[in-house]
């Protein structure tokens, strides 16, 4: 029932459009009600044996063309405008799972195949624009017709019309339990198809790996298992389709039968007239077409069912991390950041990934923070936009908790710049203007500038906007870099997280990059995730952090001295950098 709630609610901002649409189809059926007794007077009164009542031929003719004006038009409204509607309420179902998706967690995404999602926000919705559409179209002109030859051929033979309607409601049980098997079967191509979309975004956005290690035919081996999973359940489903509606052909026969065996019997005792027995058969027709919409509608439902369901089940997942009733909107962040007694697991009853974490970082500190790997440094990191929800303890900006902050406000503040830097298809000056929507070319150019990114840019063919492909792919490492650091010049936050940003890099690349870090990192307060520990001696404090939480921390002189696990770390990548 909430589902079906929910799916009314989406006619509301078309419900002139839907009430219209309805008028439209029962009047067009209506007018197909009317054919068959048009031609039951022409048979019985305009034709006889002294001739053809020519006026009565030509007022009939008259009503005919009248009706089929009628029709058409009707036809034509429920055809355009009713599709149409269905097409905004299916975009309108895609803008809200859309938005649904991009608010839940990270947590969510991490367990999540993309395929599967493109699916439910794409194909799925296919089938529910239909269902909004033809859903209730269908069933008025069903009911409509159904009811109106019913009172219609009882007023002419009670005992041939009881002969239909005894068979129709088998008929509709029929439907009705083959309709529910073509649902499972439908949804279960959906989850197949969905299957199949997620293993070939993973092959593809892998190509270059698949390619390098030459693995073409594992990829091509669980395309094929993919693809033989949903051949087998398309079968089925053809299996159960054909069942379907050869059973609603050999029903359509045996009324017609029944029709013709019971009237013959009928006219040999004159309780029927031939002319009666035409008309009752031009309604059976003007009865099987709403039968094989309610069959039609019973597919649309079970396909949109299956739909709705699937799109529900994701709308249903709630958002572990969102804005409390009484958060607040954060402004003049000064950037002081303390975490108290944090800890952190990914799943309840898994191990803590962080545990009694206590740090104060000041407003424009520069901390760096490094371990082993799987010690947590980035997920200490993704804390502070919450991205990740603390499991315990509390971490502030400020003073303030950020669970009492706005999320929008929250991350509005800090700027990230990763290792595997995410540049969205589009133009140099688009993905620059991801940082700040809305500003201005001048504003753009000195974010590169500063970024050291404007040289490389005003060689390229187009300057600000070259085109760079999927993920930046015709750029450098480097290059990609620095335009991820001008993004975040241009958002200008007072908080900055750098997650081994440098290690993927050259010498040459990492030098200039670096220095475009120093700049962005003037008066901010800074977490580095240092992989190279080079890139960190001149840090105010660095953390080394460990299984058990924080194990050391202080400058790189003054750690060194310790002759602890930093010291450690930093005698391991010297010599390494020193073997001949």
């Amino acid at each position: 029932m909430n589902n079906l709630g929910k799916f009314l609610s989406y006619y509301k901002p078309y419900r002139k459009v839907l009430f219209a649409d309805l008028f439209f189809a029962s009047l067009a059926s209506i007018t197909v009600l009317a054919y068959p007794l048009l031609i039951n007077q022409i048979t019985t009164k305009a034709i006889s044996d002294e001739g053809i009542a020519t006026e009565l031929v030509i007022k009939m003719a008259g009503i005919f063309l009248l009706l089929m004006i009628v029709e058409y038009a009707s036809n034509f409204y429920t055809d355009y405008f009713g599709h149409v509607m269905g097409a905004r309420m299916e975009s309108d179902m895609r803008s809200d799972l859309f938005q649904h998706v991009q608010k839940l967690s990270f947590n969510y995404h991490d367990n999540t195949r993309t395929g599967q999602l493109m699916s439910r926000i794409t194909t799925d919705l296919f089938d529910i624009s239909e269902l909004a559409h033809h859903g209730p179209e269908d069933t008025v002109i069903s009911l409509v017709r159904i009811a109106g030859s019913f009172c219609i051929l009882l007023s002419i033979n009670w005992p041939l019309t009881l002969t239909i309607f005894l068979i129709l409601p088998i008929m509709l049980i029929f439907a009705y339990h083959y309709s529910v098997k073509m649902k499972h079967a439908l949804k279960k191509n959906k989850e197949r198809i969905a299957d199949i979309n997620s293993q070939i975004e993973d092959s593809l956005a892998g190509i270059r790996v698949v390619q390098a290690f030459a693995n073409e035919e594992i990829e091509m081996d669980k395309f094929r298992s993919s693809s033989s999973r949903f051949l087998e359940s398309r079968k089925n489903t053809y299996w159960v389709e054909a069942l379907f509606f050869n059973g609603l052909t050999g029903f359509t026969a045996f009324i017609n039968i029944s029709v013709v065996i019971v009237g013959a019997v009928l006219i040999s005792y004159h309780q029927l007239l031939v002319t009666e027995l035409l008309t009752f058969l031009l309604y059976i027709n003007t009865l099987i077409d709403p039968v094989k919409r309610l069959v039609n509608f019973t597919q649309n439902l079970q396909n949109g069912v299956a739909g709705f369901e699937r799109f529900m089940e994701i709308l249903n997942i709630e958002p572990d991390i969102a804005d409390a009733p009484d958060a607040l909107v954060s402004s003049r962040v000064k950037g002081k950041v303390e975490f108290i007694n944090v800890g952190f697991q990914y799943a309840v009853g898994s191990h803590y990934v962080l545990s009694r974490i206590n740090l104060k970082v000041n407003p424009g500190e520069y901390v760096a923070l490094v371990g082993s790997s799987g010690v947590g440094k980035t997920t200490l990191c993704s804390l502070i936009p919450r991205f990740y929800e603390t499991s315990e303890g509390t971490i502030e900006i400020d003073g303030t908790d950020i669970k009492k902050i706005k999320l929008k406000s929250l991350r509005d503040q800090i700027g990230i710049v990763q290792q595997d830097v995410y540049l969205f298809s589009g133009t140099i000056k688009e993905n620059i203007l991801y940082g700040k929507p809305g500003a201005t070319d001048e504003d753009v150019i000195e974010a590169a500038k500063h970024a050291n990114a404007h040289k490389f840019i005003m060689e390229l063919p187009d300057g600000y906007d070259t085109y760079i492909g999927q993920r930046g792919i015709k750029l450098s490492g480097g290059q990609k870099q620095r335009i991820s650091i001008a993004r975040v010049f241009l958002k200008n936050p007072p908080i900055l997280i750098f997650d081994e940003a440098t290690s993927a890099l050259d010498n040459e690349s990492e030098r200039v990059v670096q220095e475009s870090f120093d700049k962005l990192a003037k008066n901010r307060t800074t977490f580095v995730i240092a992989h190279r520990l080079s890139t960190i001696r001149s840090a105010d404090r660095i953390i080394v952090l460990s299984g058990q939480g924080i194990a050391e921390e202080g400058t790189h002189v003054k750690l060194l001295e310790s002759n602890g696990i930093y010291a450690k770390f930093y005698r391991m990548q010297y010599d390494q950098a020193n073997v001949p």
